[in-house]
This record gives structure tokens, sequence and C-alpha cells, in this order.
């Protein structure tokens, strides 16, 4: 009798301990247990609202505001083509030719000069001597070299002309960071885009995750993902002098808690991710204790996207059940945004687990006694 009696306590004490058992994460009902009001009112009160994210439900949610990091936009290419044109602050290399004996422009005995590095000043003009001032502002280095042997015939009938250009600051972009050799570039063309620029400045850095580019034109700043240029031609944005341009991990980031297989923050590996590409990213569920039907994505929303084309509160609890055919497509269909907690809860199984194992070890006890 003794001994029944003590197997019963060790079996009661077994099903308390395991009552309390620590858990890594809570069951469902217990995430999703309703509040009880401020006047302590019997009916319960949800702070947040409860989605279930179903294919009849999908095209709604996925066209409820966006949240996350601001989109600052970006720029097409443009269809600009052709030679560069001289601006102010480029440098002008001139070759005068001149066979006349008595000559202005070349020395005694000479039958050429050079006139190196002549800034092209703010007003687009250039000094050559016994001609004057020249303006070149907006010409092709073949059309500025007509230019100034047509204004060299009053002087000079024979003199030939051969021009180089060098851009200035002006024509110049900035490539910051990201990329094997960062640094200040020309502007080789009217048609110079952003590839050009990253391939110039040796590659993207291939540790970036997900690598996001910014173009800093005067006030403005635009961004996009360089996967996304890569993918589309028309975004290949032609640059212009004085732009600058910093290539930057992606860093968008959801996190994973509960009996999920990591639980961390994780970067966004592409532009965009599902429900089902985070819970590839993040090792899937645990296996011995996760609800396969009970996966929680708790997003916060701004105050300006409550009403009628968006949730009906601030906090949005939206559930999955990935052992249905349903769950599973609607799972690959639903985005992610950035700051998002995927939460896996426990399954209750796992504590009739803990359970039995529990009276086995009293079973044990109880015949040592």
């Amino acid at each position: 009798m003794l001994c029944f009696r003590g197997f019963g306590v060790l079996c009661l004490c077994a099903v308390l301990t395991a009552c309390n058992t620590p858990r890594g994460a809570g069951f469902q009902t217990e995430v999703l247990a309703a509040s009880q009001s401020a006047t302590g009112d019997a009916d319960a009160q949800y702070d947040f609202a409860v989605e279930t994210v179903t294919r009849n439900r999908l095209a709604a949610l996925q066209d409820w505001p966006r949240v996350g990091a601001a989109s600052h936009g970006w720029l097409n290419s443009t269809a600009s083509a052709g030679a560069p044109v001289i601006a102010a602050g480029d440098l002008l290399s001139i070759t005068i030719w001149d066979a006349a004996e008595n000559s202005l422009l070349v020395g005694a005995g000479q039958r050429v000069t050079q006139l190196e590095a002549i800034e092209v000043a703010p007003n687009g003009e250039i000094f050559l001597p016994f001609v004057g001032d020249v303006n070149v502002a907006g010409m092709t280095a073949a059309a500025a070299r007509s230019r100034i042997e047509s204004v060299m015939l009053g002087s000079s009938p024979s003199a030939q002309v051969q021009l180089s250009m060098t851009p200035g600051q002006a024509k110049t972009v900035n490539l910051v960071s990201g990329v094997r050799a960062p640094g200040r570039y020309p502007l080789p063309d009217r048609a110079y885009g952003v590839l050009s620029l990253l391939s110039e400045g040796g590659g993207v850095d291939p540790s970036l995750v997900n690598p996001q580019i910014k173009l800093f034109r005067g006030n403005r700043i635009y961004s996009t993902s360089v996967e996304k240029i890569f993918k589309n031609p028309t975004l290949d944005t032609t640059l212009q002098g004085r732009d600058r341009v910093i290539v930057a991990e992606e860093e968008r980031m959801f996190l994973s808690l509960g009996a999920t297989g990591t639980q961390a923050q994780h970067l966004f590996p592409d532009d965009r991710v599902t429900a089902l590409d985070a819970l590839a990213i993040i090792g899937g569920l645990a296996e011995d204790r996760a609800n396969a039907q009970g996966i929680l994505i708790l997003r916060t929303y701004p105050n300006s996207a409550v009403g009628a084309n968006g949730p009906s509160k601030p906090w949005v609890v939206f559930t999955l059940d990935l052992t249905t055919a349903d769950g599973l497509f609607s799972a690959k269909s639903f985005e992610i945004m950035p700051g998002d907690l995927i939460y896996g809860t426990e399954s209750p199984v796992s504590s009739v687990r803990t359970i039995f194992a529990l009276f086995g070890s009293a079973l044990g006890v109880a015949a040592a006694l």
C-alpha cells in the first residue's frame, strides 16, 4: 500500500512539473489571449488585430500600406549619347601648327606651339594669345577645334589646331564605398551609367548582403538595389557631374523567435521576401516542438495606416497554417516587411511528451522503492 501511495505521489509531481516546465515558446492560445478591459469587465478585449492569411484574404492584406524603410525612388536611364561637351572647369590642351613665315602664334623658326592646361572659365570662355576670348562651352572637342580655327583666320589663315579635353571636377562622379576601388571617376561621355561606374570601381563587394545603391544628386537622394539594376537595363541611371554613389549592405531586417530554427535578426537577402522564404532563411521550424498550425507574424503599422484600406489596429498578428495547401500557397505569396517578427508557437504535443517522459521517470523511481 505504501508503495502505491508513493507511486501516486510521484505521478502527481510529474504531472505538476510538466505543467510548469519552462518552454522556449508560448502556445498559440497563450500568445493570442485577449487582455481584460481596464474596467474589469469579464468580456475580453484585444489590443491587437488578428488576421488569418488565406488565399481569400491575401489580395486584401497585400493592399494594406507598406511598413519599414522609406523608399527614395530611382531614376531611369536617359537617351543621351554622343561625345562629351566642354564645360566650365574642363582643361583643354591645344596644339597649333602654322606654316606662315611671320606667324604670331609660333616662335621664329618653329611650326608648332603647345598651349597646355587651359581651364575653361565659368562663362565658358578660354583666352588665346593674339586671338582673345573664345567661347567653347557646350561644344564637343571637334566643334571647339573648328571654332578656334575659324577665329584664327584673320591673324593666321594657315593655322591648324588639334584639341584635347580633360574633364574638370564638374564632370566627375564620386564612388564612395561598397566597391573594390572607390574614388573619383571622370565621365567619359554623356551616356555613362551606374553599371559602368561600378565596373570601373572593380565591381560590388561580394561580401555585401543584397547590396543597395544610393545616388546623391544635389540635395536629392535616390536608392534601389543592385539586383534590380541588373535585371532591368532601363534602371541603369545616366550619371551627371558631381553625382555621389554609395553601395552599402541591405539594412532591412526581420526577426525570428520561439520554436523556429534560429532566434535572431535576419537581413533581407532579396528585395522581396515572402513568409515561406523567411522560414527557409531562419532554418524552418523546430521539428520536435513547433506547432506548424500556429506560425505568427507580428507587425506594427503607423497610426496613419489604420482605416478602411488598412488594419483595424496598429498592432497586427497574422496567422499561418502550414499543414494545409491553402496555408502553404498563402505563405509563398505573403510578403514579409522590415521589422516583422516571425514567431513559432509551441505544439501542445511537446508538453504531452514531457508528461510521458516524467511519468516514465516516476515509474522507474517507484520500481526502485
